[in-house]
């Protein structure tokens, strides 16, 4: 009797010991360094969002925080997919955006994984408006005028987006939804080839990033008719929004955070997220964003989980509106 009484005290210790395991790591975390997996080339603006934040958090946790472009294909659902399947324990984690998390599901045939429920939100970086742009030659002042033209049009105006499926792409299909107008859209292979052609007038309209149209703008080569958040760009405060210019609640920006696996430990989620917006409350950080036409975002974990399911909701309602094809 006595030796099943001081097994079955052993047995209760262990179950204890291992309850308290999990919290304790957490407590304990980080231990080592914490890679921030980029699921694209390096460069781009989700390598400068990842970058803009991860010196001040590798300062605040007092591990590195290690950047890794992981430039696996299909448009970063590869190694968004690859991330959400690792290990839950906060040493890999991802920049984790609206093509990522929104889109990219409804276009990428078996991306392999659910936004929703494979993925700890960790928070917001940042949001960041597209412009909407017309070469100078183009006899408008504003959206209303743009309206007025494209309804005019024998033919579906011509608009160029970055490339099929891309946030201005959509976006400028929302932009004809909601004005009631035909377009055509001429996609290209980027944001610069179509700045190049913008530039050159062979095609009239299109919707492209602030950090690629700044130049060409300040130069007077194209001339931006408004932005497409809802609130006018901290870095270009007397724009207009296409919201506030004939389209009431016009909203299409890229939305750009940090998430961690699906069931990774809530002591540690909550340290990651209050590094982060520790890191976007300092001066540089805020600057640094705002240089690149991003708004900085702190949310909880919670406010950032709304926003990857608002944005899917949204997004995939107009991908499957238009009938575009998943690849």
């Amino acid at each position: 009797m006595r030796t099943y009484l001081r097994h079955g005290k052993l047995l209760l210790l262990a179950m204890t010991v291992a309850g308290f395991a999990a919290p304790a790591n957490a407590q304990q975390y980080p231990t080592k360094p914490i890679t921030l997996v980029i699921p694209l080339p390096p460069g781009g603006t989700n390598d400068i969002m990842a970058r803009a934040v991860a010196d001040k958090m590798s300062a605040s946790l007092g591990q590195r925080v290690i950047i890794e472009s992981r430039p696996a294909g299909g448009s970063g659902t590869v190694a968004t997919r690859t991330v959400a399947k690792g290990p839950a324990d906060g040493y890999t984690i991802l920049l984790g955006y609206t093509s990522t998390l929104a889109t990219g599901p409804s276009l990428i045939r078996n991306s392999g994984y659910d936004p929703r429920k494979d993925f700890a939100p960790l928070g917001l970086i940042a949001t960041a408006p597209a412009l909407l742009l017309v070469h100078p030659s183009l006899p408008v002042r504003n959206v209303s005028d743009l309206i007025a033209m494209m309804k005019n049009s024998a033919e579906p105006f011509q608009i160029g987006t970055p490339g099929v499926g891309t946030v201005n792409y959509l976006a400028s299909e929302l932009f004809a939804l909601q004005a009631k107008v035909k377009v055509l859209q001429i996609p290209y292979s980027g944001s610069n080839p179509l700045n190049t052609d913008l530039i050159g007038g062979h095609v009239k309209v299109g919707f492209n990033p602030i950090p690629v149209s700044r130049g060409a703008m300040e130069g007077g080569l194209i001339r931006a008719l408004a932005g497409t958040s809802m609130k006018r760009s901290t870095l270009l405060p007397d724009l207009p929004t296409v919201s506030e210019s004939g389209l009431p609640g016009f909203d299409a920006v890229l939305s750009y955070g940090l998430v961690a696996p699906a069931g990774t430990p809530r002591a540690i989620v909550e340290r990651l997220n209050k590094e982060l917006r520790a890191a976007l409350a300092t001066e540089e950080v805020g600057r640094r964003l705002i240089q690149e036409g991003a708004e900085p975002q702190p949310t909880t974990p919670e406010e950032h989980a709304a926003v990857i399911d608002r944005e899917e909701t949204k997004w995939s309602a107009l991908i499957k509106s238009i009938g575009l094809k998943a690849e």
